[in-house]
C-alpha cells in the first residue's frame, strides 16, 4: 500500500508521466490494466511505475536463477608431493597447482611421508615453502606447512576471482538455452534527485 499523497510516476514504456496525486496514479494504472509499484521507495517524491507485478516477479525470480547456474563455487583441490619427487614431477605439480588458483580454487599441497621420512620433516617442510614461492604470483598461503601425522601440509588461497564457464553457443547460432540474457538498458531515470533504485514493494492494487 503506497501511503504517501504524491509520487513521481513511470509509465509502461519507461516514459516518466510527472508527479501526480497517488490515487489518480493509481487509477490511470488500473485503466491501463497495471500495478501500481514503488521502484524507489526512498525518492522524494518516491517513484512509481506501472508493471505487471505478478510477471515482474517471475522475470526476475528467472534470472536471478540464471545468474546462480553460472556462478561457479570455489573448490578445494590437493596436491600430494612425495620427499623424494623429482625436479619433472615437482614442476609439473607446481603448474597444475597454478592452474587450480588461476581458476579461482583453494589448493591444499600435501607431503606425504613413509616409515621413517617423518624423522626428516624438516624435507618435506623446505619443500612446501619453495612451492609456495613458485606459486606465490597466483595465490597466498593461508596455512603454513603443518606436520599432522605422517603429512604435512599448507593451505593456499588464490588471489584470482573465480572463474564461470558460459555454455557455448548452439550450432545455429542462437544462445545455448541456460546462457544468459544480455541484460536490458535501464528505464530512463527520474529528472528529480533521488536514492539508488531499491526492490519493488508490494503492489498498491492488481491490474
Amino acid at each position: 500500500m503506497i501511503r504517501v499523497p504524491n509520487v513521481r510516476v513511470v509509465d509502461e514504456e519507461g516514459s516518466q508521466l510527472g508527479v501526480l496525486p497517488t490515487h489518480q496514479a493509481l487509477r490511470v494504472a488500473q485503466e491501463r490494466g497495471f500495478d501500481l509499484v514503488e521502484v524507489a521507495p526512498n525518492a522524494s517524491p518516491p517513484v512509481v511505475k506501472f508493471l505487471d507485478y505478478g510477471q515482474y516477479k517471475y522475470e526476475q525470480a528467472r534470472k536471478e536463477k540464471e545468474a546462480r547456474k553460472h556462478q561457479r563455487s570455489v573448490e578445494f583441490k590437493e596436491i600430494r608431493l612425495k620427499p623424494k619427487i623429482g625436479k619433472g614431477d615437482f614442476d609439473t605439480k607446481v603448474r597444475r597447482a597454478i592452474e587450480f588458483l588461476e581458476d579461482g580454487d583453494r589448493v591444499k599441497v600435501t607431503v606425504q611421508f613413509r616409515g621413517r621420512e617423518v624423522s626428516h620433516a624438516y624435507i618435506g617442510r623446505d619443500l612446501l615453502l619453495r612451492f609456495g614461492d613458485l606459486i606465490k604470483d597466483h595465490g597466498a598461503v593461508e596455512r603454513q606447512p603443518l606436520l599432522e601425522g605422517k603429512s604435512m601440509s599448507m593451505t593456499v588461497a588464490s588471489t584470482h576471482k573465480p572463474k564461470t564457464t558460459p555454455s557455448a553457443p548452439r550450432a545455429d547460432g542462437a544462445p545455448a538455452p541456460d546462457a544468459p540474457e544480455p541484460q536490458e538498458p535501464p528505464s530512463e531515470t527520474p529528472a528529480a534527485p533521488q536514492a539508488p533504485e531499491a526492490s519493488p514493494t508490494t503492489p498498491a492494487a492488481g491490474g
